[in-house]
């Protein structure tokens, strides 16, 4: 399997294909063995994803306004005055575009930046953190049966003088939470950790920001800038 046939099949996932290009790697769906497991491949891996974004239905009358705006303007016309400011004003749209948003995000994010499926072992919990307050994604993380973890920034994270990025991870809250590692600016990093069991659905990574060092006293202390929970992978 090579590479270009890896992105094609995460291109065709993604739905970033033109219709052309699209039909053009359909027909080849239809006799290549290689290009049907690519294309599972993607579809297991991103469907973890899929599953952490909470289902929130648009109000019942934002379509029929915004049918009805559009099809009163004239060709070419742009839109009635106020429907910007309508839909603005919409707070359940509002959370609704932030959701798509973070999640296109963090789609984009795994097709740029993850290492292709042939050339490593596969995460066994795949988790999208958000920031608590806007819930835009900022980070993914992926950790392996064998105790790696891997985190990937999805934005700039500021990191004052004097301070570093912090990541954590909770699978019990009896033992509490434990530190996977320091994180000095926000660049994808790999960690190796021991004396942790193995990665669970529905487990626990955040970041934090600490003081130079760490944590002093081994939980976190500072705001917490991310967080989310895993999803294991089909």
């Amino acid at each position: 399997m090579t590479d270009d046939l890896l992105a094609d099949a995460g291109e065709y996932v993604a739905g970033l294909m033109s219709a052309e290009e699209a039909e053009a790697f359909e027909r080849r769906l239809a006799v290549d063995a290689d290009a049907r497991r690519a294309v599972g491949d993607w579809r297991a891996r991103l469907l973890a994803l899929d599953e952490t974004a909470t289902q929130i239905t648009p109000s019942d009358g934002l379509w029929p306004r915004i049918e009805a705006a559009i099809g009163t303007a004239p060709a070419g016309a742009p839109a009635a005055p106020g429907l910007l400011a309508r839909i603005w004003n919409d707070v359940t749209t509002l959370r609704w575009a932030s959701l798509a948003a973070a999640a296109a995000a963090a789609l984009f994010a795994v097709l740029l930046v993850t290492q292709p499926f042939g050339g490593g072992a596969k995460p066994v919990v795949v988790a999208v953190l958000t920031a608590p307050d806007t819930r835009e994604a900022g980070a993914i993380v992926e950790a392996f049966a064998d105790g790696r973890v891997r985190v990937v920034p999805l934005r700039a994270i500021p990191v004052p003088e004097g301070r570093t990025l912090q990541v954590w991870t909770l699978w019990d809250r009896q033992v509490g939470p434990r530190s996977v590692g320091l994180m000095p600016a926000a660049r994808q990093q790999d960690y190796a950790t021991s004396g942790m069991p193995r990665p669970a659905d529905q487990q626990l990574y955040e970041i934090t920001l600490e003081p130079a060092g760490g944590s002093p006293t081994g939980r976190p202390t500072g705001p917490i800038l991310y967080v989310g929970r895993g999803s294991s992978p089909l």
